[in-house]
């Protein structure tokens, strides 16, 4: 199969948008990057999709490993898929991103690639700059 060699690999990752209201206010779920690239950052949850799984089950598993939070049984919602060029610098990536709306959600506790999770405000999310392209998810 020359024809498949002639392509490089592209990477699935899944990114997960979850809103709460807190306080009387939606807050968005996002996690502080505690490895390259853009370590530091603040970026949605989210990460690559193992070669024996589904989306939504890559989606749940990372959001359960980076927050703590466990959405299931309850629905996740596809958003929309995400493949710009160069949008991770690691390699070539389409990410399908998810969102649940859901009330009174626990406090995060940050896991596995997460340095810390944290519920920002919706007002919050204007003036921050996400990594990856995860301002435009």
């Amino acid at each position: 199969m020359a024809y498949v060699a002639d392509f490089p690999p592209i990477y699935v990752t899944v990114d997960i948008v979850v809103l709460t209201i807190r306080d009387d206010q939606l807050h968005a779920l996002l996690i502080k990057r505690g490895s390259a690239p853009y370590k530091g950052r603040l970026a949605l949850p989210g990460g690559f999709v193992g070669q024996s799984e589904g989306l939504e089950a890559a989606a749940r598993r990372e959001l359960r490993e980076e927050t703590g939070i466990d959405v299931a049984p309850l629905h996740l919602e596809q958003l929309g898929t995400y493949g710009k060029p160069n949008r991770d610098p690691r390699s070539r990536t389409v990410s399908v991103a998810y969102l649940a709306i859901l009330p009174e959600l626990d406090e995060p506790e940050a896991g596995t690639d997460a340095a810390s999770a944290h519920w920002i405000p919706e007002d919050g999310l204007t003036s921050r700059r996400l990594a990856f392209d995860h301002d435009q998810i």
